[in-house]
């Protein structure tokens, strides 16, 4: 945790901060990261006083074989791909999400919260977006 740079956005399901398109010169200069652990034990793994930016993402549906379908139970991977699309990165979430079976599907249950939020100009905008589907 100690290797996370100050200023890098951390995928954080705690945060107060929704995660924004404007968020992506944050992402270009210092990085994204998702901590990578079972969700039994995710709130242990996101302390206070934790390096980084913290950040949430707004509603999204998980399309892994574990969590299928449901809110908030994104794997890693669609976590970071989730992050990559709010912020503009289209492609290399795609990529990212090339890499497992269910990646097309995630892209597909999510296309329309996903488009919307990344557009939203602001906290207000994307909260908005997010009651809209969820």
């Amino acid at each position: 945790m100690k290797q996370i740079p100050r200023r890098a956005i951390v995928l954080n399901p705690f945060a107060p901060r929704i995660l924004l398109p404007n968020d992506r010169g944050l992402v270009e200069e210092n990085g994204l990261i998702a901590v990578d652990c079972s969700w039994e034990k995710v709130q242990g793994a996101f302390v206070a006083g934790m390096r980084g930016e913290g950040r949430r993402l707004p509603t999204l549906l998980a399309a892994n074989p574990v969590n299928y379908s449901k809110p908030h139970k994104l794997s890693s991977a669609e976590a970071l791909a989730a992050a990559l699309i709010v912020t503009g990165f289209r492609d290399s979430a795609v990529r990212l999400l090339s890499l497992f079976k269910w990646g097309e599907t995630f892209l597909t249950l999510n296309d329309q919260p996903l488009r919307s939020y990344s557009l939203a100009s602001d906290t207000k905008a994307m909260l908005d977006a997010e009651a809209q589907y969820f």
